[in-house]
């Protein structure tokens, strides 16, 4: 049934949530989990060193997100890991029709009334557009 499993995240609270029902499918139906950060590049995220060298900041960070994310997951479980840049919810959403993604996993705040409507989210669109299926995990509110 899933053979392809999209767990997209951004290092928050909500991974750890979303990881587990995203090992879980991957133990369940042996498919292949794909761990994605994506650096918002609608933020300011290059930063010059000493030195002269410049970096992005948010891609190096993403990788230490995917690669801590993968290490949490169960070692029988198939992973890929990529760092992408591009706007998160529609990276995502192409991510997912590029490499045949069956599920997305995402975590979700739980935001209600204006702070919903004001702040908007990633998971919000994602399901909103995304083409296949797409499980949202909701944290607690602790």
């Amino acid at each position: 049934m899933y053979d392809e499993v999209l767990l997209p995240t951004d290092g928050s609270d909500g991974t750890e949530a979303a990881l587990a029902h995203a090992e879980a499918l991957g133990l369940a139906f042996d498919a292949r989990v794909h761990v994605l950060f994506v650096a918002d590049t609608n933020r300011d995220s290059v930063a010059t060193l000493a030195g002269g060298e410049t970096t992005d900041v948010l891609s190096e960070k993403g990788h230490e997100i995917v690669e801590e994310t993968s290490a949490a997951l169960d070692p029988a479980v198939d992973r890929v890991t990529e760092v992408l840049q591009g706007d998160p919810h529609g990276t995502i959403v192409d991510y997912a029709d590029e490499y045949g993604v069956d599920l997305v996993v995402m975590a979700t705040h739980g935001r209600r009334g204006l702070d919903r409507f004001l702040l908007g989210s990633v998971t919000e669109r994602v399901v909103r557009t995304a083409n296949v299926p797409v499980m949202t995990v909701r944290l607690d509110e602790e």
